[in-house]
């Protein structure tokens, strides 16, 4: 390589060197844990670069500031891109309670131990680990449907708070994303949706590189993407360099200029731009450079070539300070404004610094409905939307829709006022996000990340195609609310597409997920109750198509036991029962009555309610220990879903009853009979288990 062309860091301008900063710490970062992507990194500093420094409206000192600007790293596996900026920024840590801290969100050190154990620089992004990351990525595509969310957020932010001489919130999102992000479906539904809903605030930056994993997008990969999003109703733009500050520059300004549609910039670059060879792009993209490549890369960039985590004099201060500049002001400008807008607006002020901590208001479950004995019963779906329409009247913040599903998941708001929420009525509360299920969860995350408390809702077979997303609202820790009905084989002549058998096991099985399947309607209203305090875990509520009789709750346990994930609800008449009944949803009512009919044969039974096994394993082991007494061996779980799990409850010895199929098509009576979920069943296997009892002895 020509020393002529070779800069010096004496050479170089202020700017130069915070990018080539950003990429040799990505280098070294990526070389020492011997593992990750250096490639994006180095091909994106400069975009990333222009974007902070001249057009990002963020505060390093308050990376949770309400109106703040959002940046998405759609790219995940390009994190030390976002750590080195975050670095650079001196980025300060906030808490799990949105506390600041005032300690750095990443150090030179976390940055040292990339990719390794209690290292704030994971090999991905993750939103609750390290502030200043709006959301966690990996996945690719899931940034780009959950910057959707946070554009929409925006917009019915603006619309419910915003007031003549009070803007308080005009926030822009932006999110880098590559090819992989472009191949995904889930960026596809969420684009189609921006698109239709003229989200302007929205900017997509794409990093037209031409390289995945495999190699040459040629192997799978041909769309004219510019073409693709014309035709969604996007701006769209193009960079022709990466490494052109003054063309990324009127980029940007022109995204800012529209105010009628979301905008994609293309950005054509090479991965592992600047790298001394520019076509090895397998190591640049998934592999350390390995130690020469490192040498004639750093030397490229005029850096040391032997020194490693390199941070030249002058540039951490001057990447922090045009920040704080700006962002520092509009953050003094918006409070010194909220301050005003309390005194004219106070209930509206009073919400916006609640949703920010996640509390609800005062009287939040006001006039929520008790449903009255009824042997008729409703559908719990319909119980809920009762419920609902009566906490969001109560919580105002508390929105959603669902995947074209409303009418049959009935999550409609039907209060006056509720309104849909579309381009021409950005206030409304009824979200449509058309048939997009994976989307819908994605965006759902991104609204809730911009502290609305979303819901969404389909029916429970298809939680399958979004849950990649609900995963994510786990790993995030945020309280999105899936509402997920037609629970079981009660779809009946639908068959087995339309019929979950292994989805509550699926469910279960996620860490951090709250699951809820009461079984009458008075336990929808204490589910729901549970779920609306819920603030650091997601939930999902299942809900049956078939109308469940309404338990008499003067003769069995309150519903209030939801809350404790699982409730003795009907006893032995001397609290000494012989078998435990545990149902969850729909089959509460065979345990009941089976436990019925077992007292007229002098069989002294229990049922107990377990609507949530979550909320059941967070009580104290002595309350455990009282619902199911660890000496009473004799149980039988009754639940219209995989019996995969219920060993945890029954025992080895104990009798699940539940789906070792996907069902059938036949009407419900049909297909409750066939698959043994009927009274005598339940009183058959109850007995067995005594008879196994006796006979162990």
């Amino acid at each position: 390589m020509s020393n002529v062309l070779t800069p010096t860091l004496a050479s170089q301008t202020i700017d130069q060197l915070c990018i080539n900063t950003i990429r040799t710490l990505a280098i070294d970062a990526v070389q020492k844990a011997n593992s990750g992507h250096p490639g994006t990194p180095m091909a994106m500093a400069p975009v990333v670069y222009c974007l902070w420094q001249q057009f990002l409206n963020f505060d390093p000192d308050d990376p949770i500031f309400p109106n703040r600007d959002r940046f998405v790293l759609s790219a995940g596996h390009a994190s030390m891109l976002l750590y080195s900026a975050l670095f650079l920024a001196q980025v300060k840590a906030v808490d799990a309670e949105y506390e600041r801290l005032g300690e750095p969100s990443v150090t030179l050190n976390d940055i040292k131990h990339f990719r390794q154990l209690g290292s704030k620089c994971p090999g991905h992004p993750e939103y609750h680990l390290t502030s200043g990351i709006e959301t966690t990525t990996g996945p690719l595509g899931q940034g780009l449907a959950t910057s959707v969310g946070m554009a929409i957020a925006r917009e019915w932010l603006a619309k419910t708070f915003n007031k003549p001489g009070f803007e308080m919130f005009n926030y822009r999102t932006y999110a880098l994303c590559g090819d992989g992000c472009m191949m995904e479906g889930i960026s596809n539904e969420a684009a189609s949706l921006a698109g239709h809903l003229k989200l302007s605030s929205l900017c997509w930056i794409y990093d037209n590189n031409h390289i995945t994993i495999e190699g040459n997008t040629d192997l799978a990969f041909s769309d004219d993407v510019a073409s693709r999003f014309i035709a969604y109703g996007w701006h769209v733009t193009r960079v022709g360099d990466a490494n052109d500050l003054e063309l990324l520059t009127r980029a940007f300004k022109s995204v800012q200029a529209v105010n009628d549609r979301p905008s994609l910039i293309i950005v054509d670059s090479h991965i592992g731009y600047g790298a001394p060879n520019k076509h090895d792009t397998s190591a640049a993209h998934g592999e350390p450079l390995g130690e020469e490549e490192v040498r004639l890369a750093k030397r490229n960039y005029g850096f040391p070539e032997n020194e490693q985590f390199y941070v030249p004099k002058g540039a951490p201060e001057h990447f922090r300070n045009s920040l704080v500049e700006r962002g520092g002001k509009a953050r003094k400008k918006w409070f010194e404004k909220y301050e005003q807008y309390k005194k004219q607006y106070a209930v509206l002020a009073d919400q916006i610094m609640r949703m920010q901590r996640r509390e609800l208001p005062d009287g939040w479950d006001k006039d929520l409905p008790v449903f009255s004995t009824d042997a008729k019963g409703v559908a719990s779906r319909d119980s809920s939307a009762q419920v609902l329409n009566k906490l969001a009247r109560n919580v105002p913040w508390l929105v959603g829709g669902s995947a074209d599903l409303a009418p049959s998941t009935k999550t409609r708001l039907t209060f006056d006022g509720a309104g849909d929420f579309a381009a021409t009525s950005y206030d409304g509360r009824n979200f449509h996000f058309g048939i997009r299920e994976h989307a819908m969860a994605a965006i759902l995350n991104g609204l809730s990340l911009s502290k609305i408390r979303p819901y969404g809702s389909g029916f429970l077979i298809f939680s399958d195609y979004l849950k990649p997303a609900l995963r994510l609202s786990a790993i995030m820790e945020v309280p999105v609310i899936y509402v997920f009905t037609h629970d079981s084989i009660g779809v009946g002549e639908d068959g087995p597409t339309h019929q979950p058998i292994e989805h509550l096991a699926s469910l279960r099985s996620i860490p951090g997920l709250i699951t809820i399947r009461p079984g009458d309607a008075n336990e929808v209203r204490e589910a729901w109750k549970v779920i609306a305090q819920l603030k650091h875990q997601p939930a999902c509520l299942i809900l049956s198509r078939q109308a469940l009789p309404t338990i008499d709750r003067s003769i069995y346990a309150d519903a209030s036991g939801v809350a404790k994930g699982a409730y003795v609800l009907a006893e032995a008449s001397d609290g000494k029962p012989q078998v435990v009944l545990i149902g969850t949803g729909s089959e509460v009512l065979l345990c009941l009555e089976a436990h019925e009919q077992l007292k007229n044969e002098k069989i002294r039974s229990r049922v107990v309610s377990m609507p949530s096994w979550e909320l059941f394993e967070q009580q104290p082991v002595e309350y455990r220990h009282k619902v199911l007494p660890p000496d009473l061996l004799a149980r039988v779980s009754v639940e219209q879903a995989s019996t995969f799990g219920w060993e945890r409850y029954v025992g080895c010895s104990g009798t699940a009853i539940g789906m070792t199929t996907f069902g059938a098509s036949a009407p419900l009576k049909e297909l409750l009979k066939k698959f043994g979920f009927t009274t005598q069943h339940i009183i058959s296997a109850a007995k067995s288990q005594l008879t196994r009892k006796e006979t162990s002895k």
